[in-house]
């Protein structure tokens, strides 16, 4: 039986089972269509001790997060203005200046920490995947390629590295040793820096059944709740929380080193706990019933696509993003289902999913070969895709998202 990546007790309440599929960001080459993938159990098991809710251990973060990682954070507009408004908020609160150093953790290819470096502020990032980190570097961004623990961080210091500021946005949940990434985080942190994670929210994943989060590269789904107490034992206290529409429902926490005065801990904070133990977070009832929601799920959509293709109208999918992976492998979707997928990012175009084997193509193919149905799999911003649709030369198909159920046009 698996232990607890935080507290270390033994992990045997199951929250879900999907089956097995590759990594969700492990897209394939022409040269990769001939040779067999690695796939691994898709299980996410919950801890009745601190309530970190985890995948089980099959992948590690090395095979997961390679040189060729495709995710880049910058082709939606929806995301980049939620960096540019956080840098901007954050610049005001925390006072940050000229003088002031941030450091992001998971800074892929610079979006956000760009919004601060164009401030004139002195930025770094963290991030230990080749191509992302390649892209940011194009920015003109100092980043360090390296994963983020307990001695890489005490390594990041000596060379001079305190943040004012650390952000540390959808990282923590990409972490297999939770608690190494927190001390590290606070390593990093300046006697009165400020530290901000963002991640989804466990409350709606669950609520939602919103099953197409989980991937092997999430290692953790979190919760207030558990965040706590993982950074309770890093020496870190949260000290604020917003709840924002992000990813389908995310959570934005500010914490300081354990021993700072420089915050009291916000109304919010005490809200939420509150919230949570209501819900019975902190409880197995909590999590019943999720693994038969997204059965339905799966199943209604497993109808819909084969309906189409029973009355001849072409389907296609629109954004290679890893949910949709997800979502593809645990159904069992190919390309006799649906044709392509479309993603704005140069670096997918020509490529295929995971498992699924579907080809990645550009945008202009919907010009050219008008499809019947688009299948939004990046549900969270199927508005900002469908007015991006209706621009394209008059098309005038049905769209439809999948999650969190079945919504045709």
């Amino acid at each position: 039986m698996m232990r607890c990546r935080h507290c270390g007790e033994r992990v045997g309440l199951v929250l879900a089972d999907l089956g097995s599929s590759p990594p969700s960001n492990s897209y394939l080459t022409d040269e990769g269509l001939r040779s067999p993938e690695t796939w691994f159990p898709l299980r996410v098991l919950v801890c009745e001790t601190c309530w970190l809710v985890q995948t089980e251990d099959f992948a590690d973060a090395a095979h997961l997060f390679d040189a060729d990682y495709a995710y880049f954070s910058g082709f939606s507009s929806t995301w980049l203005e939620h960096c540019r408004t956080y840098a901007d908020e954050a610049t005001e609160r925390f006072g940050l200046d000229r003088s002031s150093r941030v450091i992001e953790v998971a800074s892929n290819d610079g979006t956000l920490l760009n919004f601060f470096h164009m401030r004139g502020m002195k930025c770094t990032g963290i991030e230990p995947t080749a191509s992302t980190a390649a892209a940011a570097r194009d920015l003109g961004l100092e980043i360090r390629e390296v994963f983020l623990g307990d001695e890489s961080g005490e390594d990041l210091v000596a060379d001079g590295l305190v943040a004012d500021l650390l952000v540390a946005n959808n990282v923590l949940a990409h972490v297999p040793d939770i608690v190494g990434f927190a001390v590290g985080c606070r390593r990093l942190l300046a006697a009165d820096g400020v530290a901000s994670f963002e991640f989804h929210h466990l409350v709606e994943l669950v609520s939602k059944t919103l099953f197409d989060t989980i991937y092997h590269e999430h290692f953790s789904y979190l919760s207030l709740t558990s965040v706590e107490a993982v950074f309770k034992t890093a020496g870190l206290k949260v000290f604020d929380v917003e709840q924002l529409s992000t990813h389908g429902g995310s959570l934005r926490v500010y914490a300081q080193r354990a021993e700072s005065t420089r915050f009291d801990t916000c109304e919010s904070v005490f809200r939420l706990r509150d919230e949570e133990a209501s819900l019975g977070v902190a409880s197995p009832a909590f999590y019943a019933g999720f693994q038969e929601r997204s059965d339905r799920t799966k199943d209604d959509l497993m109808r819909f696509l084969v309906d189409a293709k029973r009355e001849g109208r072409q389907l296609v999918g629109y954004g290679a993003a890893a949910k949709g992976n997800t979502l593809l492998n645990y159904a069992g979707v190919r390309p006799d289902l649906m044709a392509y997928v479309v993603d704005n990012n140069p670096a997918k175009q020509g490529m295929y999913l995971p498992g699924s084997r579907i080809p990645i193509v550009d945008e202009q193919r919907i010009v050219d070969d008008p499809p019947d149905i688009v299948l939004v799999l990046p549900w969270n911003i199927r508005d900002e895709v469908a007015q991006r649709l209706g621009s394209l030369n008059g098309w005038s198909g049905t769209v439809v998202t999948a999650v969190p159920e079945l919504r045709v046009g």
